[in-house]
């Protein structure tokens, strides 16, 4: 997922890939090469609870939010915390972020046969108090299958549900997904790995209201009403009132299945991060999201609140523009003739990088240098004795040297093996005031190898623009910075895969595709051959070095000390409908 930051809570976590990052743990969780904070997880203020009062929240965004409200369409993350309140995502996880019986629907895996059964568990209702059905369950599929979407979640996984492909194209129906009775659904899988009990391989976990949503023409969902002013919920609250790019206002749902929250309403407000320590200092909001970790510096110390934190389920990187996605195809395109194709540049890049410098002195201990493309926080596939790249200048200069670029009239700049002048263009992300600072310094470490590296646009490009561009395959960007939200599967295929739209690098190979497909196959059923074949993943990408890992990242919450109980631990997390406050305002 495009990520800008830190998820709010874990039910927006099960979706494989839901929103990129903005490139702005359980306590004492460790991890070889991770950055390890001594920051609580939990909290527990004494006091009386007061009736009801509505919660403060901050959205820390240097750009207006989107507002696409419903899981099918969205992509970035601050649309993402702002569904956080109002999810109508139907399954729960555990600590391991595998799905278990406790949400609104109940998973039952039958592996033999490539068949999967959801059982909503209970008379639910809608927050407009109309019955969720198998209907609804069904939706969800019809919508991101249908020939006039144009979302982001028809991919490889969606394709793997029998029929979908020919739905897509204009079949009626999709025959792979049947409703046994008003409760139940069953899906027909092309083929099911352990990826479908992270809520993978096709398993869609969220409902849609088609009560709502049927009469809507898909191709005009994106703008409707339904997604943008008044969508109908399962979450613990209801939309109340929204103010474009701004400002939600939510209120209790009463027909929430785990009960109506303690809590009257729910204001969140998008606050930029050059004045969201002093608003939080200021007692104006309860709990930031998003907050970035480059300014820990001007929370750190404030007496109203506690900071939590807890390693991301996310990772910030480095990727190289080497092809363009086809539309029409549904596949991403390699050009072997790109500027960046070439391994040995990529990998001088990477070993030019002083990332534990900026780490230090930037993030304070909350990001550190990331060896690979799976976060620790996933024991069991994570290699913790695998070093990636580190900061080698005088190695990367040896290996451009070899691959043929050196400096041919003198000027410390090398050219490119054609003796012509290089300019590599970057994307970066605007954000917090450090973010330019940061950037600068790579530039820094890319000249002092001889590279000469300009920013795409002249500067920083802002949030919404910055995936535009990636997404357009702007030729104006050679590489760039960004960061991916993994979600609670760890499954890379809908990342790097080649008919996935988020593959921004366009990379493709068949060996690549070997690698990916062993990871959600059915001998992946066995763990030590899922572990080893994330290994071999992993040690493929460090050679072929077309996405160079940057940061393991560490999020942070702050917390104003008027909220009664509040924990951030995966699978163990404050539930919404349990918040409760102390005061009738934010402590100053």
């Amino acid at each position: 997922m495009k990520k800008n930051g830190g998820l709010f809570s874990i039910l927006l976590l099960l979706m494989l890939v839901l929103v990129a990052c903005n490139n702005t743990t359980e306590n004492n969780w460790s991890g070889e090469n991770t950055a390890v904070s001594d920051l609580p997880m939990e909290i527990t203020n004494e006091g009386e609870a007061i009736k009801g009062g509505t919660l403060q929240v901050a959205l820390v965004a240097s750009s207006p939010f989107q507002g696409i409200l419903l899981a099918e369409l969205y992509e970035d993350a601050y649309d993402a915390d702002i569904m956080t309140f109002a999810s109508n995502s139907i399954f729960d996880v555990d600590r391991d972020f595998m799905i278990k019986d406790t949400g609104l629907a109940r998973l039952d895996v039958d592996t033999d046969n490539n068949k999967v059964t959801v059982t909503i568990q209970g008379d639910y209702k809608w927050s407009d108090g109309t019955p969720l059905t198998a209907d609804d369950l069904i939706y969800s599929y019809e919508i991101i299958g249908h020939p006039d979407y144009t979302g982001i979640r028809y991919d490889a996984d969606m394709q793997n549900i029998v029929g979908m492909v020919e739905y897509h194209e204009g079949a009626d129906s999709i025959s792979g997904i049947t409703k046994v009775n008003d409760k139940t659904i069953e899906i027909q899988f092309k083929k099911l790995s352990p990826a479908i009990y992270y809520g993978g391989d096709g398993l869609w976990s969220y409902a849609a209201p088609k009560h709502q949503l049927a009469s809507i023409p898909v191709k005009n969902l994106l703008q409707s009403d339904a997604v943008r002013k008044n969508p109908v919920t399962l979450g613990a609250f209801k939309y109340d009132n929204i103010v474009n790019g701004e400002s939600v206002r939510y209120v209790a749902n009463e027909h929430y299945f785990k009960g109506k929250p303690k809590l009257e309403k729910v204001v969140l407000q998008v606050v930029p991060p050059t004045s969201a320590a002093e608003a939080i200092r200021a007692g104006q909001y309860d709990i930031a999201l998003s907050y970035p970790a480059n300014q820990y510096d001007g929370v750190k110390d404030l007496t109203n609140i506690d900071v939590l934190g807890r390693p991301e389920l996310a990772y910030s990187y480095l990727g190289f523009k080497l092809g363009k996605y086809d539309t029409a195809q549904g596949i991403n395109i390699m050009n072997e003739n790109a500027k960046m194709n070439d391994p040995g540049l990529r990998k001088a890049i990477a070993y030019a990088m002083d990332i534990e410098t900026v780490a230090n002195r930037f993030y304070q201990g909350l990001r550190s240098r990331a060896t690979s493309l799976i976060p620790p926080v996933f024991t069991s596939f994570y290699d913790a004795e695998f070093n990636g790249y580190t900061y080698d200048p005088q190695r990367a200069k040896q290996i451009l040297d070899d691959a043929g670029y050196v400096d041919v009239d003198g000027d410390g700049i090398r050219e490119d093996k054609n003796g012509q002048p290089l300019v590599i263009h970057l994307a970066a992300m605007a954000g917090s005031d450090t973010d330019e600072a940061i950037t600068e310094y790579y530039r820094q470490n890319w000249e002092a190898v001889g590279l000469n590296v300009e920013l795409t646009t002249g500067r920083l490009i802002e949030f919404n623009a910055f995936y535009d561009k990636l997404e357009a395959d702007d030729p104006e960007i050679d590489m760039y910075m960004a960061a991916w939200g993994t979600g609670t599967n760890p499954s890379p295929t809908g990342l790097y895969g080649e008919e996935a739209p988020f593959n921004y690098s366009r990379y493709v190979t068949k060996e690549l595709t070997t690698l990916l497909n062993s990871i959600d196959s059915t001998e992946a059923m066995d763990a030590e051959y899922r572990a080893d074949a994330f290994k071999d993943w992993q040690d493929y990408m460090y050679d072929t070095a077309h996405i160079i890992p940057m940061y393991f990242r560490t999020e942070i919450i702050p917390v104003n000390k008027r909220v009664k109980n509040y924990n951030v631990s995966y699978g163990e997390s404050t539930e919404l409908q349990n918040i409760e406050l102390v005061e009738e305002k934010p402590i100053k």
